[in-house]
């Protein structure tokens, strides 16, 4: 397949950048982080968002959605990366109506899925319990009680946490940590008993939270999938939040290129403007180089992701690792050749480089899926 998009999803794009662009500058983030707000994002703009068709992309046509592919998610993430924009798409488009569209039964897809479409449902994947990420490594245990479950234990990094509706938990009900089988997603309602839920602001101004969870009660019915069948249904639908902040990674890094390459033909140094001195083109193409490499590999990995689902680890993990080095290069080019304004937080190039920090841990950086990779060759 081709590495470039269709009509179709190029006319996507461009709605999601007018939309963004318009709505949602970095001075949008800059305002939010300034004024504290408690949600940490805009409902209003959530809500255009749900109007327009985007909360729906990944939602089966037969609940409402769209019914497109993780491309076309991959684009709106890509625009929202251009412009840092808080937003739940991320943690409810694509992760939340994943899994429930994947594994939910008739009943939960029916309750919940239009919900997502109609931007009235914020959803949150609540899966790390440590530094990193490491979803073998879940400690958290689901022991049957009546006709349910009760689970003790705590999650970290769970992105939008704090102001999600429903909570997609993974569990531990068999075995130990580290082992694949063992492991159960469940639905959980935040305001169940038992659950304290601490907002957290990152350090690139989004937010997160931590929440514990203390002999939560959960029923039968909020099983979702299998009951110690989790494994794959989780590492399915992680693959597809990868291969989305890859995405965002790649708008990102193409963002903070553009605003360099401007500065360099503004800035003016010994009578003449920074870009013609020959060191810091070759940096600057070098740097572009390094960014189109990236998006062919990312977009691969959202193609394979859509056409053969089962057997697309490898090219996320390739396209994850690699949105990883490129995002990192790319702000710390950028701030080094914006020299000490750069370095100032009136200027813009260090939201960037924080958000490239958080989206490298998001689902693994780039040493964990180089291990992932190398694993999968039995290198």
């Amino acid at each position: 397949m081709a590495l470039v998009l269709t009509e179709e999803q190029s006319m996507l794009r461009d709605s999601a950048r007018g939309l963004i662009s318009d709505k949602a500058p970095v001075s949008h983030l800059r305002q939010l982080r300034d004024s504290k707000d408690a949600t940490g994002f805009s409902r209003e703009l959530w809500k255009t968002f749900a109007e327009m068709g985007f909360s729906g992309l990944l939602v089966p046509e037969d609940f409402g959605g769209s019914g497109l592919g993780c491309v076309e998610a991959g684009v709106v993430m890509e625009e929202i990366g251009r412009t840092l924009m808080p937003s739940p798409f991320l943690s409810t488009a694509v992760l939340a109506a994943s899994v429930l569209s994947r594994g939910g039964s008739a009943a939960q897809k029916s309750q919940h899925l239009p919900k997502i479409v109609d931007g009235s449902l914020l959803a949150a994947l609540a899966i790390d319990e440590g530094a990193k990420h490491r979803p073998l490594m879940t400690k958290m245990l689901a022991v049957r009680s009546g006709n349910g479950f009760r689970l003790s234990g705590d999650k970290a990094f769970v992105v939008d946490g704090h102001v999600a509706d429903l909570l997609i938990v993974a569990a531990r009900s068999a075995g130990k940590a580290g082992e694949r089988n063992g492991l159960t997603l469940f639905l959980v309602d935040p305001k169940t008993k038992g659950i304290e839920t601490e907002r957290t602001a990152m350090v690139d101004s989004h937010n997160a939270a931590r929440i514990k969870f203390s002999n939560v009660e959960v029923n039968a019915d909020g099983v979702l999938g299998e009951v110690d069948q989790g494994g794959a249904l989780l590492e399915g639908v992680l693959n597809i939040g990868r291969g989305a902040v890859a995405s965002e990674m790649v708008g990102l890094s193409e963002e903070v290129f553009g605003r360099t390459v401007n500065y360099l033909k503004e800035r003016r140094q010994f009578g003449k403007a920074i870009g013609e001195f020959q060191a810091l083109q070759h940096r600057a193409a070098q740097l572009y180089i390094d960014i189109e490499i990236t998006r062919a590999a990312v977009l691969k990995a959202l193609q394979t992701l859509d056409a053969d689902f089962e057997n697309a680890t490898a090219a996320v993990a390739v396209a994850k690792a690699r949105a990883g080095t490129t995002a990192t290069l790319a702000v710390q080019e950028g701030v080094q050749m914006h020299g000490g304004m750069g370095m100032t937080d009136q200027f813009d190039i260090g939201f960037f480089m924080k958000r490239a920090r958080v989206c490298q841990e998001f689902f693994g950086d780039s040493n964990f899926h180089a291990d992932q990779l190398a694993r999968m060759k039995s290198y």
